[in-house]
């Protein structure tokens, strides 16, 4: 059977909600019900163990790195974790595509981009300019692929030659079949043991203190605890929103531009109890 809500209460509840408070109870979950496989807390665990809230950063932080997962999502190359970048090859058939870039993967209903061209101010406030381009962050480029190819053979195109440094989408590409790998082993909500080896995880885990919260270039918090919120998209298409690096005024919701009007590491050592601070309903302060 499926998991169920402890009561007619719970039943109303997001499913991400029902499992941080613990109101599921079920006898057993049905093996391909992975979603509830998931978003069962078994008694005693604390909601942190949980993926939906823990602190599941795209860059190395807490529990673990995530973005290990992604590193041998095609058979045969190594990715880099956080990067369309190809970091090695096991398969010698594919020898000629390590160090180059993968641009983008054709699936059944169209193309998968996996790079982007950023556009923004390089200083608050200041204007928007063109960044460059930038790869896609791992869990959102190939959700698509994961859901509609796990075990399938997909053209996949990459850079002609190497390029250590990044390219935009008009690059001359190659085209190669991968065979993308299943994430869950069979049956179950296990991450593929041939996706991830044993360790890789919490392989490049860092010290997670003040220091890393600037080291890993913001948006630290990638999932459960966002740290760029309440955005208005523009026509020209960049973004204004509440960064929690912005230094705070006397107000809520008031922020100054003293300098560049960013936290830097001296704000954030001497006075963390008073800087770090959580985003609820708009607001920032008690």
């Amino acid at each position: 059977m499926k998991a169920q809500p402890k009561n007619e209460t719970a039943r109303g509840l997001p499913l991400a909600v029902q499992a941080m408070e613990g109101t599921f109870a079920p006898k057993e979950i049905e093996a391909n019900a992975l979603l509830e496989q998931l978003s069962y807390r078994a008694a005693g665990n604390p909601p942190g163990t949980l993926p939906t809230t823990a602190i599941s950063n795209c860059f190395p932080g807490l529990e673990f790195d995530f973005r290990n997962v992604w590193k041998n999502i095609f058979e045969g190359i190594e990715l880099h974790e956080s990067d369309n970048f190809v970091v090695n090859v096991i398969d010698p058939k594919l020898k000629k595509l390590r160090y180059r870039r993968l641009i983008k993967i054709h699936l059944p209903r169209g193309e998968q981009a996996l790079i982007t061209a950023l556009k923004g101010p390089r200083t608050v406030g200041g204007p928007s300019r063109d960044l460059g381009p930038a790869a896609l962050e791992w869990a959102n480029a190939l959700v698509f692929v994961v859901r509609e190819a796990a075990g399938q053979i997909v053209k996949c195109e990459f850079t002609r030659r190497r390029a250590e440094d990044a390219v935009g989408a008009d690059v001359k590409t190659e085209e190669f079949e991968l065979k993308v790998r299943n994430f869950f082993e069979p049956g179950t909500a296990v991450i593929a043991r041939d996706l991830v080896a044993p360790g890789q995880l919490t392989q490049s885990l860092c010290s997670p203190w003040q220091n890393d919260y600037l080291e890993c270039a913001c948006y630290y918090w990638a999932a459960s605890r966002p740290d760029f919120v309440n955005v208005d998209i523009d026509a020209n298409g960049t973004s204004a929103g509440e960064n929690w690096v912005q230094k705070r005024g006397e107000n809520p919701g008031v922020y100054v531009r003293d300098g560049n009007g960013l936290l830097d590491y001296p704000d954030l050592f001497r006075e963390w109890e008073k800087n770090l601070k959580f985003e609820i309903r708009g607001r920032d302060s008690e």
